[in-house]
């Protein structure tokens, strides 16, 4: 039997019916403002209100989300706009959270969990491959995990190892899991209100550099789409499995997710200064991986250079290379390059802009297409 949830007011009582009110006229008056400067990090906080708001279900968890709104103030304000019961703090124990939160979602309820550092989810990740990614199937179907685990992760944030990680093949890696990754302000928001709706265990990658990058965009509108799908419009059709063409060009393409995009799309603007046009396709979803827009872009450019962050072997670069490869080979004008983090554990703040794939060096590769044939 599901548990009954109930709503911010309800649940808690210190929580009054004029915070509530409050709420609603912000999200009210943020609907009417049409079009406005917004960061990554207000889109996420504002899916996460919507998502609440939407479906009394859906709660957040994780270490200081509650109070202090999160280590980025991912989730300022859910606690006293829906009560302790809806967001609330944990003990330091990530293997805890993730346990908690499977049998939650086992019951009815559509848990949203904070790691807070990419690499401070290891000691999760038993709980996560172990039961997770398997209990779908394990249960043959009839036991579904609606939940969400989201994940800072990447570098540029001037961090040091445990806190500047990519650790996205590990989940990629793990059937049973969706791995999301938005590079983008408007991405950031529906990619997180889909992954909250799906029944399946999404694991949210969030690029931490990116979370105060502004860009022009109406939360209202996006909230009207998002509510819209399944309405028999194509507007409000969903961003899962569905990469996105960042940048047309028909020289070569440049494939990156995530943090790796707005370099891409640099390098792309640097290369056009010198007369070459690159296409930039924008992954968006890891699992499940747009096998279509990604190989219809490298069939009409014939060449690919794939740009993340995460270190180049045994990483998802190395599999988009192989998908591209058996899917284009007719097609390649040159060997698929790779820019990528080095093979080693990420450096100190003063050496990591070395580290992280830079414009020059993906216009090296670029370079390197075999031009000349």
């Amino acid at each position: 039997m599901s548990p009954t949830i109930t709503t911010s007011s309800e649940a808690n009582g210190n929580v009054s019916a004029a915070t509530a009110r409050a709420a609603a006229s912000a999200a009210a008056s943020a609907e009417a403002a049409g079009p406005q400067p917004v960061t990554m990090a207000k889109a996420l906080n504002t899916a996460l209100a919507d998502a609440m708001q939407a479906d009394s279900s859906v709660l957040v968890f994780g270490e200081d989300v509650g109070l202090l709104g999160g280590v980025f103030r991912i989730t300022d304000g859910l606690t006293a706009t829906f009560g302790e019961q809806r967001c609330f703090d944990t003990p330091l124990a990530e293997s805890g959270i993730v346990g908690m939160a499977v049998g939650m979602a086992i019951n009815g309820m559509r848990p949203v969990i904070e790691m807070q550092f990419d690499a401070f989810a290891y000691p999760a990740f038993e709980q996560i491959v172990s039961h997770v990614a398997k209990m779908h199937n394990r249960t043959r179907g009839m036991v579904k995990l609606p939940m969400v685990i989201r994940i800072p992760y990447g570098g540029g944030i001037g961090g040091v190892e445990h806190h500047c990680d990519s650790s996205e093949s590990y989940y990629a890696h793990t059937a049973g899991l969706k791995v999301y990754t938005p590079a983008t302000v408007a991405d950031g928001y529906r990619m997180l209100r889909e992954a909250i709706d799906s029944d399946d265990p999404v694991v949210f990658m969030e690029p931490k550099k990116m979370y105060w990058t502004k860009d022009s965009v109406d939360l209202g509108e996006l909230r009207r789409l998002h509510d819209s799908r399944g309405e028999g419009t194509t507007a409000g059709l969903g961003s899962e499995g569905r990469a996105a063409v960042a940048r047309p060009g028909t020289d070569a393409t440049l494939i990156a997710y995530g943090p790796s995009v707005p370099t891409a799309l640099a390098a792309a603007e640097a290369a056009a200064l010198e007369g070459r046009s690159l296409e930039v396709i924008d992954v968006r979803t890891i699992v499940p991986f747009d096998d279509e827009t990604v190989c219809e872009s490298v069939r009409k450019t014939g060449r690919a250079v794939v740009i993340a962050e995460a270190h180049g072997f045994a990483s998802v670069s190395s599999e988009i290379v192989a998908r591209v490869q058996e899917r284009c080979f007719h097609y390649l004008a040159a060997p698929i390059r790779r820019v990528t983090g080095f093979d080693i554990p990420y450096p100190a703040p003063k050496l990591e802009k070395y580290y992280l794939p830079g414009v020059d060096r993906i216009l090296d590769a670029v370079d390197d297409l075999q031009w000349e044939n």
